[in-house]
């Protein structure tokens, strides 16, 4: 895969080479490769045809997280949060230890330890991550999915965008049945505030865990306003929102 330069960008099929626009810019590479009819059927390629299997497996178990978590995610993500997400749930797909070559799932991944650790820390917006943005300790209560600050000070402890006035803060606990293709969601209150530099104390806490088999990820969004004339405005799309998964059980 190479880069176009120059002030003519092409986008189209010349001769042997493709050119297209991507997420990072415009890009060329050359046309050909094996027929599909040989990949599906030719024995040689029998490990391209797991491997296909299993990244269909993840994509699909990917649309699903999207979907579940949705109505938070459309408040903080990035342009690369499928891919981005896809691979990691790859990495969760090779923790299934049971299942043959071309079988493996994101599912039997999570029922272990480590597939469950593979999604704690991950950012839905890669450009606003949590270590970037929250320098202050919290306090997560996995029984019931509360999240405590103390002595927290707006201005001191949120690396705010320009022009931010207020912020706000919101955890929630997402259930996840990938084998049953269900998901459930419970959300706190919203906590909104002022950037100011006075200490405060609360805690976020959804009315309850939802209910389901599966894997649970407790998760902790932040975004960021300006406030013109007593009406609050989201910054920029929600381009510098955090939504962060602290803990998976």
């Amino acid at each position: 895969m190479a880069k176009q330069d120059g002030i003519l960008k092409i986008e189209g099929t010349l001769e042997s080479l493709t050119f297209y626009k991507s997420t990072d810019g415009y890009r060329v590479r050359k046309k050909g490769g094996v027929s599909r009819n040989r990949i599906l059927h030719d024995p040689a390629f029998i490990r391209t045809r797991e491997n296909v299997s299993e990244f269909g497996e993840c994509a699909t178990a990917g649309k699903l997280f999207r979907q579940a978590a949705g109505s938070l995610i459309s408040r903080a993500k990035d342009g690369k949060l499928t891919s981005r997400l896809t691979s990691v749930l790859s990495k969760v797909k090779n923790n299934d230890l049971v299942s043959p070559r071309g079988q493996r799932s994101v599912a039997k991944g999570l029922e272990t330890a480590q597939g469950k650790s593979l999604l704690k820390g991950f950012d839905f917006n890669g450009k606003a991550t949590m270590d970037s943005v929250l320098r202050s300790d919290k306090a997560l209560d996995t029984a019931t999915g509360a999240i405590s600050f103390s002595g927290f000070k707006a201005s001191e402890h949120l690396s705010s965008p320009s022009g931010a006035t207020h912020y706000s803060m919101q955890a929630a606990v997402l259930q996840i049945d990938l084998a049953g293709k269900t998901y459930g969601l419970s959300a706190s209150e919203i906590q909104n505030a002022a950037l100011a530099p006075e200490a405060a104390n609360f805690s976020l806490e959804p009315p309850g865990l939802p209910e389901g088999n599966g894997v649970l990820l407790y998760l902790l969004l932040i975004e960021f306003f300006q406030e013109v004339n007593g009406v609050q405005y989201p910054l920029k799309n929600g381009s510098h929102n955090v939504l962060h998964v602290l803990e998976t059980a």
